[in-house]
């Protein structure tokens, strides 16, 4: 009974354009649960019980929530389901603080990138690629694996990100120095007489994974130096960060073309709300003084 009213409940919401992959699985298992319990409704008890299994606070609260949510759609129908209470967990993440990489830490990846052993053709250049498209472009690693051979245009000039988070496409137009290092692993790609068209293939002649490409990229910091010292790993993650970081750095001072840059930046980087690209603003303490000491001169101009 509650498996299927689950089935139900999560075909509507995609119905209303809603992925819920995460909802969907926890659902099942909740459903699994309650009804080995023996519980044709939704308990509050019961919900409060599966999802106090979960192995950290936050995944608590997520279960908690989505059970909440799927409790709230079926007592419309029947008034014997209970609403579990919600709030007993968190749901919320804390972000992690970016590690925001020098201009020279890079340079280093990418000069460490052309140093890995080459198991096989291209893999230096695709991996010097990759890496260099996220930190000059502030994608998502997701994206940068996902690009196929007909998403660089013509002129090499822009990229087409058909499958950004949220189902989103967008254009990410290239620096020329991008554009070129581009072009020169295109042209060396397509000797490869491969099927598979996406941009960069791993060993077998297909996608790279997203497990082997955080290898590689642990291989390559090691490589590099990067991580000496430091108390937590180096991610690919943040190499995004530092682009949004840095180009918010370079950022004019007055008011209107900082609403303006903003505006830009998010879009440029694929945010779905803009609330996500004013979070570099307290991330980093070198770009909250920068904006503070903004902010002083331009009151100061007011005032005077």
């Amino acid at each position: 009974m509650l498996s299927a009213d689950a089935r139900r409940y999560v075909e509507l919401r995609r119905g209303l354009g809603h992925r819920l992959a995460q909802t969907e699985l926890h659902l099942r298992a909740f459903a699994r649960f309650a009804e080995d319990a023996g519980d044709s409704h939704v308990l509050a008890a019961r919900a409060l019980e599966w999802a106090g299994n979960g192995s950290t606070p936050l995944v608590r609260g997520t279960r908690l929530r989505n059970v909440a949510q799927f409790a709230a759609f079926l007592r419309a129908e029947d008034p014997v389901h209970e609403l579990p209470p919600v709030g007993l967990f968190p749901t919320v993440a804390r972000r992690q603080a970016p590690y925001i990489y020098s201009p020279g830490e890079v340079v280093r990846l990418l000069e460490a990138a052309g140093r890995i052993h080459n198991t096989y053709r291209l893999r230096r250049e695709t991996y010097a690629t990759i890496f260099g498209l996220v930190a000059c472009t502030g994608m998502r690693i997701s994206e940068a694996l996902g690009l196929a051979v007909e998403d660089v245009e013509p002129d090499g000039g822009a990229l087409v990100i058909r499958a950004g988070k949220f189902g989103k496409a967008r254009r990410v137009p290239l620096h020329p120095t991008a554009v070129e290092a581009l072009r020169r692993y295109v042209d060396a790609r397509r000797m490869l007489g491969t099927f598979d068209q996406h941009l960069f293939l791993s060993a077998n002649g297909r996608r790279i994974s997203r497990s082997m490409v955080n290898y590689t990229f642990r291989t390559i910091v090691r490589l590099a130096g990067i991580e000496t010292g430091r108390a937590r790993p180096c991610r690919i993650h943040d190499l995004r960060h530092t682009f949004a970081t840095r180009s918010l750095e370079v950022c004019a001072v007055d008011r209107g073309s900082v609403a303006e840059h903003f505006v830009a930046l998010s879009t440029y980087i694929g945010h779905a709300d803009i609330k996500h690209t004013y979070w570099y603003f307290e991330a980093t303490p070198e770009l909250m003084t920068g904006m503070a000491q903004a902010a002083e001169a331009l009151m100061a101009r007011r005032s005077s």
